[in-house]
C-alpha cells in the first residue's frame, strides 16, 4: 500500500482499534489455485507480543485449501471512508486548482497463515467472535441459545485460520495535506444533511486527524 508520511499511521493501538470496528476484513492469497479473496470477519490477538489475527472459513470455500501451503497472506480492513467533492474547498474560488478525492482509513495485515481444525480452537474462536459483535445489544445471542445438534453440525462445517502477523500499516487518509480553510470545507461538507456524501463519521475523523485552530 502506497503510504504517504502524511496519512501515514502506526500506532498498533489504533490499528487493532480499526479492525475491532470494521472486522470484516477482505483475505487475499496467491496459491496453487491464483489470486483467492474472501471477505471474512477477523478478531485481533496480542498474544504476549506476538499479535495475530484469527477467524473461520466454510470448509466448502477452497481458499482454505490454499492456505495450507502459503508462507504469506494478505488481509485488508477499510474503515470510515467519503467521497470529496472539489466544490467543498473555499480555495476553489481563488484559484480553481482542485480535483476530487477521497478520503478514507485503512489497515494491511501481513502475516503466515496457519490452518487449525481442533474443535475446542473452532468453539473458542466462534464464541469469541459472537460475544464481541453481540455485546452491545440488549439482549446478546450466544451459541448456546441454538440447538446444541445444530451447532456441532454446524461447527463440522467450518475450518479456523489464525496468521502470525508479520507487518501491519494503517493509512488514514483524512485531507490532512489540505489548507485549514478547505478541511473546515471538508467538515461543513460532510456534515450538511443535504448534502448526497453527507456522513458525520468522515466528518468526525477528519476533525480529529486535522486540529485546526
Amino acid at each position: 500500500m502506497y503510504i504517504p508520511s502524511t496519512f501515514s499511521e502506526a500506532d498498533a493501538k489504533a490499528l487493532a482499534g480499526l479492525i475491532s470496528q470494521y472486522p470484516l476484513g477482505l483475505l487475499i492469497s496467491s496459491g496453487t489455485s491464483g489470486l483467492l479473496a474472501s471477505p471474512i470477519p477477523f478478531l485481533y490477538r496480542e498474544n504476549e507480543n506476538a499479535p495475530s489475527l484469527v477467524a473461520h472459513l466454510a470448509r466448502a470455500n477452497p481458499h482454505w485449501k490454499d492456505l495450507a501451503g502459503l508462507s504469506e497472506c494478505l488481509v485488508v480492513f477499510q474503515g470510515a471512508a467519503n467521497y470529496v467533492s472539489p466544490d467543498w474547498y473555499p480555495s476553489k474560488q481563488t484559484t480553481h486548482k482542485v480535483v476530487p478525492t477521497w478520503n478514507y482509513e485503512m489497515v494491511q495485515v501481513k502475516g503466515v497463515p496457519t490452518i487449525i481444525e481442533l474443535t475446542d480452537w473452532l468453539g473458542g474462536q466462534v464464541g469469541e467472535l459472537t460475544e464481541s459483535m453481540e455485546k452491545r445489544r440488549q439482549t446478546p445471542w450466544r451459541p448456546g441459545d441454538a440447538p446444541s445438534d445444530f451447532i456441532e453440525s454446524q461447527m463440522k462445517a467450518i475450518v479456523g485460520l489464525e496468521i502470525r502477523i508479520t507487518d501491519m500499516k494503517g493509512k488514514w487518509k483524512m485531507s490532512q495535506n489540505r489548507l485549514p480553510e478547505d478541511v473546515r470545507g471538508v467538515v461543513h461538507g460532510m456534515s450538511d444533511p443535504t448534502d448526497p456524501y453527507f456522513n458525520l463519521r468522515a466528518a468526525e475523523i477528519v476533525s480529529s486527524r486535522n486540529p485546526v485552530k
